[in-house]
């Protein structure tokens, strides 16, 4: 493994900071107050081809992989500026698509997702089910050559930007187990499909919702691979989603901190800057030397699924370690601006609120560590 970046990986960083920086905190702060996504900056990225930087060539993609597509999440989120749908779009789904998907599938959806145009959301947790993929209740039943697909979705995210939704259901009844989870591809505007508004008390850009599912009927076109596949399915995309959660905190905490010292420098108390005092520089030392390690277990997480090595130990570790760093660089940029830190002028409770949110989503940090102790330790399962 390379700790040195190729010279298109680094043109990549340059090209997608650039876009990035031309945007910034405060058009991606007008967005969130507004409830609305970012779709100037989608569809810019998109334009330049990194939106499908993961996707295969045939399909309109780059052909490159998860690595550079974390490159452009951790770019726009060090801009200011994240967004959240790269971890959906083109991570879950092309990803999983790409992987499994009949060639007609293929051929329907990936060079929409590739250029952008297309726009697709994730369904799979449940108000009843949380982490416990065995409680899934949303069913997935034949009628005839087609599916209806019926129950209830919660905290999904982007569905109203979504021109379609990736929907985790079960095919089989509940004393069947994991196995007989399948996937689905349903139309945003699906007649049957309900989606309602999750108010959240810290405003974002992306917007959470609950989807209903009222015998919402699709073709048979619409099961992706075959049924009663869709656990594996659902963990090949599982993980470009953990790597680009730490991506995207890694920017955000790459972002706080380049503000905060910004700030340590140019305020100026008792005749020096308060970044000369070590109650304020070695806060922000730390968080910094915490951040650049989660970036190297997101590089390595990147690398070996690129590679079509097991990253499952790898990605869990980085979003872990990405969630928790990021969490800390905010607040303690929030600190070393004093009260400044809670103003919109300076915008970092924004940014506060998307790096606590990444402890919980997309994986919470207590199922990391269960992971890690029973898959990588060995210890007894403890749930």
């Amino acid at each position: 493994m390379s700790y040195v970046e190729s010279d298109e990986q680094q043109m990549l960083r340059q090209q997608v900071r650039e876009i990035g920086r031309k945007y910034g905190r405060e058009y991606y702060a007008e967005k969130a107050r507004e409830g609305s996504p970012p779709d100037e900056l989608w569809t810019e990225v998109a334009e330049h081809g990194f939106i499908g930087v993961n996707t295969p060539e045939e399909y309109g993609g780059a052909g490159l992989g998860i690595y550079e597509l974390a490159i452009v999440c951790e770019e726009l989120a060090a801009a200011g500026c994240p967004l959240l749908l790269l971890l959906v779009s083109p991570a879950i789904c092309a990803t999983v698509i790409a992987r499994f998907g009949s060639p007609a599938q293929r051929e329907r959806w990936l060079p929409g997702l590739a250029s952008g145009k297309l726009k697709m959301a994730f369904a799979i947790t449940e108000p009843n089910a949380g982490s416990n993929s065995h409680r899934l209740e949303t069913a997935g039943v034949r009628a005839g050559d087609d599916w209806v697909l019926s129950g209830t979705k919660y905290y999904i995210s982007g569905a109203d930007d979504a021109d379609a939704i990736l929907v985790v259901a079960r095919t089989g009844g509940a004393d069947e187990g994991r196995g007989r989870l399948s996937l689905f591809i349903v139309d945003a505007d699906a007649a049957g499909l309900e989606k309602t508004l999750i108010r959240m008390q810290i405003p974002g850009a992306d917007r959470q919702f609950t989807l209903f599912f009222d015998d919402v009927r699709v073709g048979g076109d619409r099961l992706l691979g075959h049924e009663g596949q869709g656990l594996p399915q659902i963990f090949v995309g599982l993980n470009p989603e953990r790597i680009l959660g730490a991506a995207l905190a890694n920017g955000a905490a790459l972002y706080a901190l380049e503000q905060a010292s910004r700030y340590a420098n140019e305020r100026s108390v008792w005749g020096k800057p308060i970044g000369t005092h070590q109650g304020i520089a070695h806060p922000l030392a730390e968080a910094k030397i915490e951040v650049e390690l989660a970036r190297l277990m997101t590089m390595k997480a990147a690398w070996l699924f690129d590679r079509g090595k097991d990253a499952g130990e790898a990605a869990n570790m980085a979003k872990f370690a990405a969630g928790e760093a990021a969490t800390h660089a905010v607040d303690t940029a929030i600190q070393v601006h004093g009260g400044n830190g809670m103003s919109e002028e300076y915008g970092l409770v924004l940014l506060w609120g998307m790096a606590r949110t990444l402890r919980i989503a997309p994986v919470s940090r207590e199922m990391v560590l269960n992971f890690i102790s029973q898959h990588v330790l060995g210890l007894p399962k403890s749930y």
